[in-house]
């Protein structure tokens, strides 16, 4: 198929051109549309669900925007007012019509005349939602969605003073990757000294979220919130014994790589002892990598780099480019994190960073920059559900962008030993972060199976989970307060709960089309393109299936996806 990013706006027949979420009252009406209508035909079926899914579409990206603007900017107060009346003004009101409108698609005759084929995993979607939705539920949800933002406002307001001048957290990592080992010590220690000035204010938060999210649980049914989370998202393919077998995978196939490559670093930097502000650094002599200058420089070498691949990739950056949908630049007052927000109704994203001039931020590009194809990908699929994919194939999209585009990452680097290194921050980083995603996710297991334990008994825990998964080889000993509150920097655990073995699992995928990348560059990429152009049309063993990769999470085959990422580091 030919691709072009030249994305155009869903055309509306249903919703009025000019109209703009505002209040309930004026979207009322075309819910009541929707549910009064008389379906007789399935071309009736068929012509509702186009008018739902772009009624869909435009709530949708509205809700986006809004959460965009606040993120963008933590400091104002009208912004966050826009985000929080949507929360709870809009969004409540929604969910008995979007329950009633699923009663009536399920019910309809005609239903079973669709492609069964095509409407396998959206049927079985709408019938999962059915099954969830309780109407004491929608103030809890309203309460969370709002609730959850107020991370970003903790940890949006976190700044530290370096050589008399003040940095975000983000930014003052780079100081991390610095020659001087004092400084970097320095930094390190008022990073976490800051973070624990809130860390009262981030376990009242948690406290409040879990207690919140488990009687939600309660109310639809089901024992924990773990075991209604699972089947919220989607998770019809894998269960949580396969998240355990997961965790015992990396300590058997992860740790020992993760201790070479730190027992390397140690030697390289002459150290007796390797601390954790010691990990990025580099020997004396040798320039901490500078792949970029500013949010410009970075967008431009991007586009550069996406063009090598594939000029398809490069035009759909350079399309979110002209529709100003890039927020790449750390600055105070803005949250944390990063993320590619796909926009339902426009299909061009936005990516949202805080890029300080670090290797890592260039991995944090391609990364949103994977998403961003996945959402060209998927505009033109006839339903918005269509595009709803699950996130297992999402992060595959992302990161397999991570590991495609190092051999094209000449773009941000001149020197040949210079690439070199990239190469090899970038592999290491891609094996480091597993026994990460293992413990987030070992951690939220315990934490929604004990939903009434205290700060204490939630601290001990963490430190036994964090110990499992350490490796011995860097030195910790002195940094126990730090190390108690590790948990709070992980946005993921107050804002997308259990969102995050999916990192693992799509790992585990993204190595596996690096491989078949390494024999054949053109089939890896027609193979991505493949399984991110299906969206969520089929399940997540047929989207592999359409890369080319088996899904399985079992340690064998992680053991074999390791050993050949190690053979890899070792060539270079």
């Amino acid at each position: 198929m030919s691709l072009s990013a030249d994305i155009k706006k869903i055309e509306r027949v249903f919703l009025p051109k000019d109209f703009t979420v505002t209040t309930w009252d004026a979207l009322e009406p075309y819910f009541k549309n929707l549910l009064d209508r008389k379906i007789d035909s399935k071309a009736d079926l068929e012509h509702w669900l186009k008018d739902m899914s772009e009624a869909e579409a435009v709530i949708s990206e509205d809700a986006c925007w809004r959460q965009i603007k606040m993120t963008c900017d933590t400091t104002n107060k009208s912004l966050e007012d826009a985000f929080t009346y949507f929360c709870m003004e809009i969004q409540p009101k929604l969910q008995p019509y979007a329950d009633a409108l699923n009663k009536k698609m399920i019910a309809s005759p005609f239903t079973k005349e669709l492609d069964q084929q095509k409407f396998f995993t959206y049927l079985r979607s709408v019938k999962k939602n059915i099954d969830l939705f309780r109407e004491e539920n929608i103030p809890l949800q309203a309460d969370l969605s709002v609730m959850q933002q107020q991370y970003g406002g903790i940890a949006g307001k976190m700044t530290i003073e370096v050589n008399g001048q003040e940095y975000t957290l983000q930014q003052a990592a780079k100081f991390l990757e610095s020659h001087d080992r004092k400084l970097r010590e320095e930094v390190y220690r008022k990073i976490q000294d800051r973070r624990l000035q809130d860390k009262d204010a981030m376990h009242d938060l948690y406290s409040q979220l879990i207690e919140k999210r488990d009687q939600v649980a309660k109310n639809a049914g089901f024992a924990n919130y773990r075991d209604y989370k699972f089947v919220e998202l989607g998770r019809f393919d894998y269960s949580k014994e396969d998240c355990y077998q997961f965790h015992e995978a990396v300590k058997l196939h992860v740790l020992p790589i993760i201790d070479k490559i730190y027992q390397k670093k140690k030697l390289k930097l002459g150290l007796t002892e390797l601390r954790p502000w010691d990990t990025e650094a580099e020997p004396e002599g040798i320039e901490a990598l500078k792949p970029f200058t500013d949010g410009k420089d970075l967008y431009n070498k991007s586009v550069k780099c996406f063009a090598e691949l594939n000029p398809f990739f490069a035009d759909c950056l350079k399309k979110m480019h002209e529709l100003k949908h890039f927020d790449l630049e750390s600055r105070k007052g803005k949250a944390p994190g990063g993320y590619n927000c796909p926009l339902a109704e426009s299909g061009a994203p936005f990516i949202f960073m805080n890029a300080a001039g670090q290797m890592s931020d260039v991995t944090t590009m391609v990364h949103e920059g994977g998403h961003a194809i996945q959402s060209f990908l998927t505009h033109n699929l006839e339903l918005s559900s269509f595009k709803e994919y699950p996130m297992e194939i999402a992060e595959v999209a992302s990161m397999s962008m991570e590991l495609f585009s190092m051999y094209h990452w000449d773009s941000f680097f001149d020197k040949e030993e210079d690439l070199k290194r990239a190469k090899e921050h970038q592999l290491e980083r891609t094996i480091t972060i597993f026994p990460w995603i293992a413990i987030i996710d070992k951690f939220q297991h315990w934490v929604y199976e004990n939903p009434k334990h205290t700060v204490a008994e939630r601290t001990d825990r963490w430190m036994e989970i964090l110990k499992e998964f350490s490796t011995d080889v860097i030195d910790y000993s002195g940094l126990e307060a730090y190390r108690k509150i590790g948990w709070q920097r992980q946005l993921h655990l107050f804002e997308v709960p259990f969102y995050y073995i999916e990192y693992g699992i799509a790992q585990l995928g993204a190595i596996g089309l690096w491989a078949q990348y390494k024999k054949n560059p053109q089939q890896a990429l027609q193979n991505y393109i493949n399984a991110l152009s299906l969206g969520g049309t089929k399940t997540l063993p047929e989207l592999y299936a359409a890369a080319g990769l088996k899904f399985d999470l079992s340690p064998a085959h992680i053991k074999t996806l390791m050993e050949f990422v190690n053979e890899e580091m070792e060539k270079l």
